[in-house]
Parts: C-alpha cells; structure tokens; sequence
C-alpha cells in the first residue's frame, strides 16, 4: 500500500516520499509534507534554476538561494523562475 501525505504545495491527499530526501528536520517535514508529485516538480525546476541562472553548486550562497527557493516552490508561494527560459515547442 502506497503511503499518502496531504501535500503541502498541491493541497490535496497524494502519494508520499519512499524515504526523507535531506537528513535531520528538514528531511523529516519534507517526507511528512511533500507528495513525490510536487518533489519531482521542484526537482525539474531545480535542475532548470541551475542551468539558466547559472548556479555553482560549491557557492554556499547559490546552494542557499535554492534552499529557500525550494522552500517557496513546496509551500506554493511565489519562487524564482529562469530568466529568459522559453520552454519547447511540444
């Protein structure tokens, strides 16, 4: 049986994490809150935010600003999004 959480970014009963992506208490409010619909989601966005704005992943202050980009994106507040990115013709 597949464990559900009410996710917080897409306010409805979805199925939840396998395991807590991050160690510790973030990790832990993450896997009781977070749908792996809306961890895919931020995780597609994370990959697009490095990419286009260029992010350096050993800058503390590029890793910080994800951080609390992360944290907009699955709380369903207003996040950044990638400066001049046009998405592909489907």
């Amino acid at each position: 049986m597949t464990r559900t959480v009410m996710c917080r970014k897409y306010k409805e009963e979805l199925p939840g994490l396998d395991r807590a992506p991050y160690p510790g208490a973030k990790g832990e409010d993450i896997f009781n809150h977070v749908s792996q619909k809306a961890w895919a989601d931020w995780q597609k966005h994370q990959t697009l935010l490095i990419n286009e704005r260029r992010l350096n992943m050993m800058n503390v202050e590029d890793r910080k600003f994800l951080q609390v980009e992360m944290d907009k994106f699955l709380s369903g507040e207003e996040y950044a999004q990638a400066e001049g990115y046009v998405a592909p013709e489907k």
